[in-house]
């Protein structure tokens, strides 16, 4: 196995981890603190993210302000939802509904970027959707406010990766990593105000341990995209469904039931058929910013990981 693989698995279930700890404080601070304190901790990776070339004070000369700008208010929205999503609703149900993310960027990919769309890509994305269905089950169940917002945090996520695909030729990187860095810290600080509390000490490391998490989930997938191919990372993301079960099940008695289990099981086989179709235009799903690693031998010698995504 290459060694690549072998970062992406382990920051994928790093990632998981770091989402588990911010499942753990519930409603005992806002979703606001949560993401502030959270994005704190884990913007570390941006030190080492920096281009050779490009300063950090040229971060505000953009040439296409407005779709950066809009990238980093779905970015932060995506992240303030999720976390919303996380705290109120089973983790393996958050999950399932954030990974419909393929699902709106191909739409956006059709209608926006006037892409053509295969009817077997269709296809895999209909049947993720149906297992989405499987797992949630509107209609037969009270559906909550987390479910929506993990609904919305794949829209809002999809959003962010298709401006992106249309900024990224042509804007600085560290316009990239440090524009949106700044919408989740002021975003979040703002809003936190009118409901702070003050961590209590194992909040506070807790808090710093999710974070931590996440930064080295950034760390690790900046390693695994310069020892592997994109399309030997992507299927690994969907480790983070099987840890959302095994994490739920120890630490929240979330227990699914057969038919959600069934549903889980069709989003990951649909979601790997897809990314095998895709082949070496598949590209990972990251977190918060867009980071750029040099791959030795590649042709282009760029590789994108990406996010906000979970």
């Amino acid at each position: 196995m290459p060694i690549g693989v072998i970062y992406a698995l382990v920051a994928y279930s790093i990632y998981s981890c770091g989402d588990a700890i911010i499942k753990g404080f519930g409603q005992s601070l806002s979703v606001f603190e949560i993401g502030f304190f959270v994005a704190v901790f884990s913007l570390l990776p941006a030190l080492f993210a920096k281009p050779r070339g490009e300063r950090w004070r040229d971060s505000f000369e953009m040439k296409r302000p407005l779709l950066v700008h809009l990238r980093s208010f779905s970015g932060v929205t995506s992240a303030i939802l999720v976390t919303f999503a996380f705290t109120t609703i089973p983790f393996a149900e958050a999950y399932s509904l954030v990974f419909l993310m393929p699902f709106f960027i191909t739409i956006m990919s059709a209608l926006v970027l006037a892409e053509k769309v295969s009817v077997p890509r269709w296809l895999l994305l209909v049947l993720g959707f149906a297992g989405v269905l499987l797992v949630v089950r509107p209609g037969f169940r009270e559906l909550e406010p987390g479910h929506l917002a993990a609904l919305a945090t794949a829209f809002f996520g999809a959003t962010t990766n298709t401006v992106l695909r249309v900024i990224a030729g042509s804007e600085r990187r560290v316009s990239l990593i440090l524009v949106p860095a700044l919408y989740v810290l002021v975003v979040n600080g703002v809003l936190m105000i009118p409901t702070f509390t003050m961590p209590t000490p194992t909040q506070f490391a807790l808090l710093l341990a999710s974070g931590a998490a996440i930064g080295i989930g950034h760390i690790l997938l900046i390693l695994a995209t310069r020892n592997a191919e994109a399309s030997q990372i992507a299927p690994f993301q969907y480790i983070q469904i099987v840890w959302a079960i095994v994490l739920g099940a120890l630490f929240f008695a979330e227990f699914p039931d057969a038919l959600a289990y069934i549903g889980l099981a069709i989003v990951i086989l649909s979601g790997l058929l897809s990314l095998f179709r895709n082949g070496s235009a598949t590209r990972i799903a990251g977190r918060f910013a867009l980071y750029r690693a040099r791959r030795p031998n590649s042709p282009t010698d760029i590789t994108e990981v990406q996010g906000p995504e979970i």
